[in-house]
């Protein structure tokens, strides 16, 4: 048997990553049974999604998309035309393709295919990956069959969703498994070596390449090791001098994070939804800095929701880039007793099962569409 499924999710790998990996899943899911997925996603070709998309080797249609001004102007007059017209385009998509759900990951992309699913009678399942929902997916949840979050808590913010389930959000199986003396063992750590490992995420982040930069040069931390990933886009200047500092291991691009995340003593990151998921997945001992220029702030959310129970800290961008990061980074290095708590309290948070918990919720949610 043949599933069929229209996925849609744009704008940011935060919305991208998610999408192909619930289409991951739902292909894995059905061929245990024996069964075959087909996927068409949608999307802005100009966009992020066109090129991540495309690259995973799924089909994908153009479709027309603005996001909406939160204030009246004239751009909302364009963007009111733009949904209308990429409406039309994902009727046409959905007559023709005739997919048993149409699955959405947020970004105001999603907004014409989720519209035409609900004019048309398809199931429409979404899934949230933050602890502050999107604004184009809290709008469209409004009589959604599933909403799946990735955060626990939020049925009161998707009242008017028929269903709301806790999944946790996706990742990668090599994030779960790992130990803090098998990582080191990989990475040729010496024992008793303190480990900083940063990381910005695949564009980087300035604040704490420009934070690591600076710790290394310092004499207090010249026995410690800092990894820094400073992504593909890196605005910081890294001198020649920077890439000969003994203490500093500088890379663009990590393929296996989870071995400096759990082997590491501290890490130093952004607080996407992905890269929260994976601090739990790994245990890691992390101190976060949300990205203060986020919708709605929402890395904020994810890494609060982390650090109220234990499970790591949270400092702001702006602490970071003036140096007021420095005593919390040396006080955790300083006390081993404190990085195993944060350790255990982010491992007790992670969802191990979240692919098994999507799986269900979606064929649940078919199921009762028979």
């Amino acid at each position: 048997m043949e599933h069929r499924f229209a996925i849609i999710g744009g704008g940011t790998s935060g919305h991208i990553n998610p999408a192909l990996a619930i289409a991951s899943i739902l292909d894995e899911g059905f061929s245990r049974k024996g069964d075959t997925c087909r996927f068409i996603f949608a999307g802005r070709k100009a966009g992020l999604e066109g090129e991540l998309i495309c690259k995973a080797g799924y089909d994908f249609m153009d479709i027309e998309a603005s996001p909406f001004p939160t204030k009246p102007s004239i751009k909302a007059v364009k963007a009111v035309r733009s949904f209308r017209r990429g409406r039309r385009q994902c009727i046409d998509i959905l007559k023709e393709f005739k997919p048993e759900g149409v699955v959405s990951t947020g970004g105001y992309v999603s907004a014409p295919l989720i519209s035409a699913a609900k004019r048309l009678g398809f199931p429409v399942m979404i899934h949230e990956a933050n602890a502050f929902p999107g604004r184009a997916n809290r709008f469209l949840s409004k009589g959604a069959d599933l909403v799946m979050t990735g955060f626990p808590d939020q049925e009161n913010v998707f009242s008017e969703a028929k269903r709301v389930v806790y999944t946790g959000n996706p990742v990668r199986k090599i994030m779960f498994g790992n130990t803090y003396e098998g990582s080191r063992a990989k990475l040729g750590i010496p024992e008793g070596k303190k480990t900083v490992f940063a990381m910005g995420g695949s564009l980087g982040a300035a604040t704490i390449t420009g934070f690591i930069l600076s710790c290394a040069r310092r004499p207090e931390f010249a026995d410690v090791k800092f990894v820094l990933s400073c992504g593909k886009h890196n605005k910081v200047e890294i001198t020649e001098e920077d890439r000969k500092l003994p203490n500093l291991e500088i890379m663009e691009y990590i393929t296996n994070p989870n071995d400096y995340l759990c082997g590491s003593d501290v890490c130093i990151l952004r607080a996407g939804a992905v890269t929260c998921a994976e601090i739990t997945a790994t245990g890691a001992c992390a101190i976060m800095v949300p990205y203060p220029y986020a919708a709605h702030d929402h890395q904020s959310y994810n890494a609060r929701s982390i650090a109220e129970k234990g499970g790591g800290i949270v400092i702001s961008d702006e602490d970071c880039g003036s140096g007021k990061i420095i005593p919390v980074l040396s006080g955790l290095l300083e006390n081993e007793e404190k990085r195993n708590d944060i350790r255990k309290c982010a491992a007790a948070l992670a969802t191990p099962d979240t692919d098994d918990r999507i799986f269900n919720a979606i064929s649940d949610a078919l199921s009762k569409q028979d």
